[in-house]
């Protein structure tokens, strides 16, 4: 989650598939036509993250007060129903220090009809609030919970301030032991150990796991960072996502039922003829 994908030549070779008049959807639209965001900021301060990026370039936050979560003016926001479903939240999470005001507006969003995509980088705790308050609304709520490696070290590098992976994992398993619709965002990959990552994720999946590269790496990482991110990680994982190392891993996973993937992959594999999607 928050990381935005690159427009222009991708849509223009998704569109140019032979799908007949159907467009192939992309980014946060893969996934839902809507979203709903309610803070500005986000304690996880994802080094990669779109919209820490977008708040730099647009002077809203610097690369040191985006941590700093502030709670956005709901003052006449709409909670109506919604034509299709709506991704929650879509450039922040949901957090300790946030999850009061999380709950009441699922609470308004749900009593209105709508189905919402809960997109998060679990806390436990947070999870388990959204579980148990919302049991009676389970088929309104899918979770997409988003682990990009199973590995702390790696996690620690990439979302400082975000969960370790035996959190992220133990949450997945509690909403899937509790009947939600369970699904996993490994967009972005962040190291070459994906099939460590889908052995441990799987058995709680009851929908799907969605691959993605990091989009725009190098120039979002150092935005971010002030340029103070180390540029030998950076390049390895840049290496690590090459399109020979990502139709490896197309191959590898193309039939398993469960795996999707999002555009950045879609791109390559379809600009090297392997399928049109």
């Amino acid at each position: 989650m928050h990381q935005r994908p690159t427009r222009g030549k991708v849509c223009s070779i998704f569109q140019e598939g032979t799908m007949g008049d159907k467009e192939l959807l992309f980014g946060t639209k893969e996934w839902a036509p809507n979203n709903f965001n309610f803070m500005n900021g986000c304690s996880n301060d994802c080094t990669y993250c779109y919209a820490k990026d977008m708040a730099i370039r647009f002077k809203r936050k610097t690369s040191e007060t985006w941590k700093n979560e502030i709670p956005v003016d709901m003052k006449g926001r709409s909670y109506g129903r919604r034509e299709g479903a709506i991704m929650i939240p879509s450039s922040h999470d949901i957090t300790p220090g946030n999850i009061d005001i999380a709950l009441d507006v699922f609470k308004k969003l749900l009593a209105s009809g709508n189905e919402l995509l809960v997109v998060t980088k679990p806390h436990y705790d947070c999870t388990k609030k959204i579980v148990d308050a919302f049991l009676g609304n389970k088929s309104q709520i899918r979770f997409r919970f988003t682990i990009g490696s199973a590995d702390d070290s790696v996690l620690k590098l990439w979302e400082s301030g975000a969960p370790c992976f035996l959190e992220r994992l133990k949450s997945l398993q509690y909403a899937f032991a509790k009947g939600y619709s369970t699904s996993i965002s490994c967009e972005p990959l962040l190291d070459s150990h994906f099939d460590v990552l889908y052995s441990a994720v799987h058995p709680f999946v009851t929908d799907a796991i969605w691959v993605g590269k990091m989009n725009m790496a190098k120039k979002r990482v150092r935005d971010n960072t002030h340029g103070t991110f180390s540029e030998e990680k950076i390049e390895s994982l840049v290496e690590g996502q090459s399109d020979e190392k990502i139709i490896a891993l197309y191959l590898k996973y193309k039939d398993d039922h469960k795996i999707m993937w999002k555009e950045s992959i879609k791109k390559i594999v379809i600009a090297h003829g392997l399928t049109n999607f």
